[in-house]
């Protein structure tokens, strides 16, 4: 082989290791945008929880579903082998890591609060069943063995004779 194809096989064989460096960061840019998004959608559903709105009146709900399902199918695929994540530059694997630090406490926070809303939504159904059983108990003709309560009779005297 001469040096000129030596030369131009190492050059090609650079390209081809840049561009797929540059498919990785860009793949790695992609994934912290998606994780940036996320977080913030936790931190907003985490703040509307602060106020004690219940979960299910959160417009987060959805949204943060549909990313987490993105996210969660990137690391199955990293963690089966089919997509690999080869960060190269030190920035952008530290900023990654970041990432999904903030992501994880973000998570943890939504997963205290969202038991927390869940307790108080059960507490809320209790109170309102307690009130119900209560309200049935009072005008219910029978008592507690099923039987006919004996109601209060008033008795009053009459004075007209």
């Amino acid at each position: 082989m001469t040096m000129t194809a030596v030369q131009t096989k190492s050059k090609a064989k650079n390209q081809a290791n840049s561009q797929a460096t540059g498919t990785s960061d860009a793949r790695i840019e992609s994934l912290i945008a998606l994780i940036d998004t996320l977080t913030a959608l936790v931190a907003a559903e985490n703040a509307e929880l602060a106020k004690g709105l219940p979960a299910s009146r959160l417009k987060q709900v959805d949204e943060k579903s549909r990313l987490a399902e993105m996210f969660e199918r990137i690391v199955a695929e990293c963690a089966a082998g089919t997509t690999s994540l080869n960060v190269r530059d030190r920035m952008l694997r530290e900023q990654l890591l970041e990432r999904i630090l903030k992501l994880r406490a973000a998570m943890d926070e939504n997963l205290l609060r969202l038991r927390a809303a869940i307790e108080a939504s059960n507490r809320r159904i209790e109170a309102v069943m307690q009130a119900i059983r209560e309200q049935i108990a009072a005008v219910s003709p029978y008592g507690a063995s099923g039987r006919l309560a004996a109601r209060a009779v008033s008795s009053g005297t009459s004075r007209s004779a």
